[in-house]
């Protein structure tokens, strides 16, 4: 009896060993990527700088790790400096450059590394940064798209654009356009509107009348002093027809004009 619980005893230790030899032999087998950080905070910075940092990754397995591809989300831009194939027990570097100009405010970045790691196939890093900007002006349009529907073609296409500052100084615009006209109020804009901060401003836009017919898209260019948005544009689109043609519509649904749906 007691060289038999010897033996199932000696079985199960041999049982157990085996269990931890291919455990072992698992866990070590292929590339590893191991990061020595995975991500980075910048602190506070003036907005508009270039922000640069290396990370810099291991190869803790027992074969070459092969980094496939480095993407980021927007702002940043990744490059891997050193090689692409990387021995058991070496090291490699990618830099990671974050372009801070147009953003505000706290920010977190993503870095996505692809290998051939069999555990870990894609690796997510991360930078951050309080981006500071100096008070400046902020243009905001109550609208960037504007449809007046059905007009004349021997008619003015009119509408009004409303322009707000929402920046901490006054905000400066003018306004392009091969044949429009802009008016504030009655007086007709010659120079740049200067807006003050927490203000907006109606714009009326005048486009003179065109010899065509169908569907009509123009676009009026604002240039600003918003170190973010220096310029930016305002769509208008419309459908003309001739009195003739409105005329032709007219008769032909005269007898659905004034009945109720």
């Amino acid at each position: 009896m007691l060289k038999s619980n010897h033996s199932l005893f000696r079985s199960a230790m041999v049982f157990f060993g085996l269990l931890l030899f291919a455990a072992g032999i698992c866990t070590a087998a292929g590339p590893k990527i191991r990061f020595e950080e995975m991500s980075w905070d910048f602190g506070a910075v003036k907005e508009g700088k270039v922000l640069s940092h290396i990370f810099v990754f291991h190869n803790d397995g027992d074969a070459v790790l092969t980094i496939d591809r480095v993407r980021t989300t927007c702002g940043c831009t990744a490059a891997l400096v050193s090689q692409k194939r990387i021995p058991s027990g070496e090291k490699g570097e990618i830099r990671i450059q974050f372009r801070t100009k147009g953003y505000s405010g706290f920010n977190k970045k993503y870095v996505f590394i692809d290998s051939n790691d069999p555990e870990q196939p894609r690796t997510t890093l991360s930078v951050t940064a309080d981006i500071d900007i100096p008070p400046s002006p902020k243009i905001v349009l109550d609208r960037y798209n504007v449809d007046v529907g059905l007009k004349l073609n021997s008619e003015e296409l009119m509408t009004r654009i409303t322009v707000k500052n929402q920046g901490q100084k006054p905000l400066t615009v003018s306004f392009n356009h091969k044949t429009a006209a802009f008016y504030l109020g009655k007086k007709k804009l010659t120079d740049m509107v200067t807006i003050a901060p927490d203000h907006e401003t109606e714009i009326d836009v005048r486009i003179p009348p065109r010899d065509y017919r169908g569907v009509l898209r123009e676009y009026i260019m604002l240039r600003t002093n918003d170190p973010r948005t220096r310029s930016l544009s305002v769509h208008i689109n419309a459908y003309l027809v001739s009195e003739l043609d409105l005329k032709l519509l007219f008769q032909k649904h005269k007898d659905l004009i004034g009945k109720r749906p």
